[in-house]
C-alpha cells in the first residue's frame, strides 16, 4: 500500500464516511418504488441493494477518473482541500436526509471539491468545460430524460395491460420490480461508489502517494464498494418515505416504469463518465411514472422542496467547504478545529433525528406534509380532463386507477324544507 501520513489517513477516513453516507442517503433512489408498492418487504429490499451496489463498485472506474482527473486540476490541490470539500458534502447529505429530502451526493462532493479548490487555489483550480459538460448538462438532463422515458413506459405498460386480470398483472409487475431495482442498485454501484474512489485517489495523488493520472487502486476500488454497501443496508428511510409516497402512489405498473428508465439512464452515463446524479434520475423518473397513469398525479409542493434542494446543493456544499479550507490554513489547530466541527455537528443532526424516527416499520406511512397537500391546479387540470373509460376497455383502466386524488367536494347542505301551506278549512 502507498505511504499514508496522518493527515491523509484522516482524509481517506473521512471520505469513507462520505461514502457511507451516500449509501444511505441514496438507498431510496433504487428501493422506494419496490418498498413502497409492496413488492419487497423493507428490510430484505435494503439488504438486495447493498449486495448490488458493492457489486456495481467493480464493474467501471470511468465516473471515477472523472472526479480524480477531471474536475480540478491536481496541481497545486493539497490533502486539507479534499478534507475541506468532504465535510461540505458530508453535512449536506445529513442535513438533507434530516428533513427527507432526495438532494444529490454526488453534486454535494463536487460542490464541495469546487468550493475547497477554489479558496485555496483561485478559479483557475477548476476544470471549466468539465464542470459544464459532465456535471452541469447532466444535472439538467438526466431527470427530464428519466422521467419521460419513465412517463411512455408507464402509459405503455397500462395500455399492453389492458386485457390482463388486474391481480395478475400486479403480481407480474412486482416481480418486474424486484429485477429493476436490482438493476437501479447495480448501476447506483457503477456510479456514486466510483466517486468516492476518485476523491481518494485524487487525495493520494495531493499527498504524493500516487503518480498524477493513476488508476484508483485495489484497495480503494474495494474500500470504497464496502463503505456505500453498509450505509445502503442501513437505508436512509427518512428519503425512501418522501421517494416512495410523498411525491405521487405508485402502483406496480409504474414502480416498474420508473425503475427501468432510472436505471437505463443512470448506466448509459457511467459508460460515457458523467458523473451523474442518480438522485436526480430516480426522482425524475418516479414523477415521470406517476404522470403515467390516467388520474395519477405528482405533489408539486413535495417536488418544489426537492428542486429547490437541488438548485442549493452544489452552492451550499462549495460554501461550507470553501470556509472549512479557509480555517485549515492555521495549520494543524485548523484542521482539527474542522474535525471537531464535523464531528459535533453529526451528532447533533442524529440527536435531532431521533425526536421523530422513521425506519422499516413506519416507512410507508404517508408523509405528514404529503398527507395534509391541497390540490393545485395542476392536479385538479388532469383530474378534470381525464377521459372515463369505454366500453370495453374496463380491464385496462379501473375504478381504482381513475380515483381523483383531490379531495370529493363537500356536499352543499340541503336547503330547510319549505313548510307545507296549511290545508284549507273545508
Amino acid at each position: 500500500m502507498e505511504h499514508i501520513t496522518l493527515l491523509l489517513g484522516i482524509v481517506i477516513i473521512t471520505a469513507l464516511v462520505f461514502d457511507f453516507t451516500n449509501g444511505f442517503h441514496d438507498t431510496a433512489n433504487a428501493m422506494a418504488t419496490t418498498i413502497s408498492t409492496g413488492a419487497l418487504k423493507p428490510k430484505t429490499a435494503v439488504a438486495m441493494s447493498a449486495v448490488l451496489n458493492l457489486v456495481g463498485a467493480f464493474m467501471s472506474v470511468e465516473v471515477a477518473k472523472t472526479i480524480s482527473k477531471g474536475l480540478v486540476n491536481e496541481e497545486g490541490i493539497q490533502p486539507e482541500v479534499i478534507f475541506a470539500a468532504l465535510v461540505g458534502a458530508i453535512l449536506w447529505n445529513l442535513v438533507t436526509w434530516l428533513v427527507g429530502l432526495p438532494s444529490s451526493s454526488s453534486h454535494a462532493l463536487m460542490g464541495g471539491l469546487i468550493g475547497a479548490a477554489v479558496a485555496s487555489a483561485g478559479m483557475g483550480a477548476v476544470n471549466g468545460s468539465v464542470v459544464v459538460t459532465k456535471v452541469l448538462i447532466p444535472a439538467i438532463a438526466a431527470p427530464i430524460v428519466a422521467g419521460v422515458a419513465a412517463m411512455l413506459a408507464a402509459k405503455v405498460t397500462y395500455k399492453l395491460n389492458g386485457q390482463v386480470g388486474k391481480k395478475t398483472s400486479a403480481k407480474g409487475y412486482r416481480a418486474g420490480q424486484i429485477a429493476s431495482a436490482s438493476l437501479v442498485s447495480l448501476a447506483h454501484g457503477t456510479n456514486d461508489a466510483q466517486k468516492t474512489m476518485g476523491i481518494i485517489t485524487l487525495a493520494l495523488v495531493a499527498g504524493g502517494a500516487l503518480a498524477p493520472g493513476s488508476n484508483p487502486p485495489v484497495w480503494v476500488i474495494v474500500s470504497a464498494g464496502m463503505a456505500i454497501a453498509m450505509g445502503t443496508y442501513l437505508g436512509g428511510w427518512r428519503i425512501i418515505r418522501t421517494m416512495g409516497s410523498g411525491l405521487t402512489d405508485l402502483q406496480p405498473q409504474q414502480g416498474f416504469a420508473a425503475q427501468t428508465s432510472a436505471a437505463s439512464v443512470i448506466l448509459a452515463s457511467s459508460s460515457l463518465g458523467f458523473s451523474l446524479s442518480t438522485t436526480h434520475a430516480c426522482s425524475g423518473a418516479v414523477m415521470g411514472a406517476g404522470l403515467g397513469r390516467k388520474g395519477g398525479v405528482v405533489r408539486w409542493s413535495t417536488a418544489t422542496r426537492m428542486f429547490i434542494a437541488w438548485g442549493l446543493t452544489l452552492p451550499a456544499a462549495a460554501l461550507v467547504a470553501s470556509g472549512a479550507e479557509l480555517v485549515m490554513r492555521t495549520g494543524d489547530i485548523g484542521v482539527a478545529a474542522v474535525a471537531v466541527f464535523l464531528v459535533a455537528s453529526c451528532f447533533a443532526i442524529w440527536v435531532i433525528s431521533r425526536r421523530q424516527v422513521v425506519d422499516h416499520t413506519n416507512v410507508n406511512d404517508v408523509a405528514p406534509a404529503a398527507a395534509d397537500e391541497q390540490p393545485g391546479v395542476v392536479t385538479t387540470a388532469i383530474a378534470a380532463v381525464a377521459v372515463p373509460p369505454t366500453a370495453g376497455t374496463t380491464a385496462a383502466v379501473t375504478d381504482e386507477d381513475l380515483k381523483a386524488t383531490i379531495p370529493a367536494a363537500t356536499a352543499t347542505p340541503a336547503a330547510p324544507a319549505t313548510p307545507a301551506a296549511p290545508a284549507a278549512a273545508v
